[in-house]
């Protein structure tokens, strides 16, 4: 009942015609590019409208992870888990923050990586490296989550050898994806944003309708998890996982606003106005994405009990598994979704290599390396980091195939993230910011962060402390520092004038 009727020669003729669409509207793109500049192939000239920039955003904030790992996180966990629809959501007001005032600067300024916002605001080459190297690490991060889930969904979806078949699917889905990404740069990932979104949302509202239609309502499976032995899944959250929720609310909340690709979508929205809209549609986003994938886990939990390890991230690929061999309309929904949410992991995965690939080339190459380098060449390096960069994470992925879920990669990148805020959120509202206090706050911040995560003290306890994120115990000494330290420079200033 779990596990996949190999697909038939129309299917896969459809998925490989999907698939390799991608690498036409990446030509596309190539050939609606206007000039050979930075600008044009990160930012796509600053012309992104309501719909391009609603779903660009959409598919950066709901990737592998959200498909696969949230569903898989719900598997274990259970009805806890209902609190990533709030973080979720929190995101949107969270961009509110800052998002407006930084693309309003953006567009005067023209920023095309994430950190020319820094470099601006305080003119600090050490602030701007060391703010680089950091969101290039949890990049890097990003994007291997985004690698192993692919080949956790062909894994699934191939009758194969698994771990065969784990393999062939992240090397060659990532061969696709660096194609179309190099070719078409921004353009073509946010075009294929678009097709990626309506069809994921339009296609788990059907799974949802026939998920209930197979096994009848969610309080149904709730009485059949209260009878299993791991019957705690469906109790009442205890304090702990309340200050759990809290933790990821801010932590997810503040941390993914601050993803390179999503300041870049900030700086690529066509007007203010624009960007004010698409992020209203966001918030309305996970009750048709997070909660789908939660309710699925749940369904999962009662009539799929068993999955241990690094199974339980293949908890949406077998209950697509149900729906499949329910129906013929079941079974083209199952090839129309994953050929979707496919193309969406590897439009995700590349976002998060382009704007890598911008910074190694703008912010490492061009200010350390190569000063004098004009647009077309650093268009070029950032081309030629994107694919050696690639060839080191595909390997990674292959080699932590069966030593890593999905999960445990989000956690650890929101902890350096958020350190991040007060740069960013709190610098772009206040004149008096400093640098030297900024740039202190925000080292501390990451080691303290790194020291409480991997320390071995006995009172962390599945990485956290009493329920919160490391990060939050390193943002608020970087905030005191950052902003205390900015206090008085700015007293002593005015003592000496």
């Amino acid at each position: 009942m779990n596990s996949f009727q190999s697909f038939d020669l129309k299917a896969w003729i459809f998925i490989s015609i999907y698939l390799g669409s991608l690498i036409i509207i990446g030509f596309v793109g190539y050939k609606a590019r206007k000039e050979n500049t930075l600008k044009d192939f990160y930012l796509a000239g600053n012309g992104f409208g309501l719909v391009v920039i609603f779903l660009t955003l959409y598919a950066t904030q709901y990737s592998g992870n959200t498909l696969f790992g949230y569903s898989g996180k719900t598997y274990r966990v259970g009805y806890a888990w209902i609190m990533s629809v709030h973080f979720m959501t929190a995101i949107v007001a969270c961009y509110m923050i800052y998002a407006p005032r930084l693309y309003a600067r953006a567009k005067k300024y023209n920023y095309i990586t994430p950190t020319d916002y820094l470099q601006h605001r305080f003119n600090s080459n050490w602030l701007n490296t060391v703010a680089t190297i950091i969101m290039i690490v949890v990049l890097a991060n990003y994007l291997l989550a985004q690698l192993m889930a692919m080949g956790r969904a062909m894994q699934g979806l191939s009758s194969v050898d698994p771990e065969l078949a784990y393999q062939q699917g992240v090397i060659l889905l990532t061969l696709i994806m660096v194609i179309y990404g190099t070719l078409g740069g921004i353009r073509a990932i946010a075009w294929t944003d678009v097709i990626q979104g309506l069809v994921l949302m339009t296609g788990f509202i059907i799974l949802l309708f026939m998920l209930y239609k197979q096994f009848g309502s969610i309080s149904l499976a709730t009485n059949i998890i209260q009878q299993l032995p791991d019957a705690t899944k469906a109790d009442v959250p205890d304090a702990n996982r309340l200050r759990e929720w809290l933790s990821y609310i801010i932590i997810v909340g503040l941390g993914s606003t601050l993803y390179p690709q999503a300041i870049q979508r900030i700086y690529a929205a066509k007007s203010e106005k624009v960007l004010r809209q698409g992020l209203a549609f966001m918030a309305f986003a996970p009750l048709f994405t997070v909660l789908i994938a939660v309710i699925t886990g749940i369904y999962a939990i009662a009539y799929l009990p068993g999955l241990e390890g690094t199974e339980s991230d293949q908890v949406l690929t077998r209950m697509l598994a149900v729906v499949q061999g329910n129906s013929i309309l079941g079974y083209w929904l199952v090839v129309v979704l994953f050929s979707a949410i496919l193309a969406a992991m590897m439009s995700t995965a590349d976002s998060a290599l382009l704007s890598i690939s911008s910074m190694l080339s703008k912010d490492i190459y061009g200010r350390f390396i190569d000063s004098n380098a004009s647009q077309a060449r650093l268009t070029l390096m950032g081309k030629l980091f994107s694919w050696c960069l690639i060839i080191l994470l595909v390997w990674l992925a292959i080699y932590l195939s069966d030593k890593s879920s999905l999960l445990k990669l989000l956690d650890r990148k929101f902890d350096l993230l958020i350190q991040l805020v007060p740069a960013f959120m709190i610098s772009i509202h206040w004149r008096g910011m400093r640098s030297v206090p900024t740039l202190i706050g925000l080292v501390c911040g990451v080691l303290l962060s790194l020291w409480l995560a991997y320390g071995g003290f006995s009172f962390v306890q599945g990485g956290k402390i009493a329920g919160f994120h490391p990060g939050l115990f390193g943002l608020l000494i970087n905030l005191f520092i950052s902003v205390a330290g900015s206090l008085y420079i700015n007293k002593r200033e005015l003592e000496l004038n």
